[in-house]
């Protein structure tokens, strides 16, 4: 299925996961952004090298947002 140019597919993360990630990037208001096969995950209180514990708090069709537990 397609919308608006880009293919509909399930995202590979759910709310409540917990996983290790390496933040690679800032995004515009700040927070930290990681991938998970692929997928963006923005992480708040986060800077660009940190490798951190996230736990899922929301998942939308393209990207999720996680804190960092521990």
């Amino acid at each position: 299925m397609e919308r608006n140019g880009f293919q509909s597919r399930k995202p590979p993360v759910k709310r409540g996961e917990h996983y290790r990630v390496r933040i690679e990037s800032l995004g515009r208001g700040g927070d930290g952004i990681a991938r998970i096969r692929g997928f963006v995950v923005f992480v708040p209180r986060t800077e660009v090298g940190d490798e951190v514990e996230i736990e899922i708090k929301n998942v939308k069709e393209r990207f999720a947002f996680a804190e960092v537990v521990g």
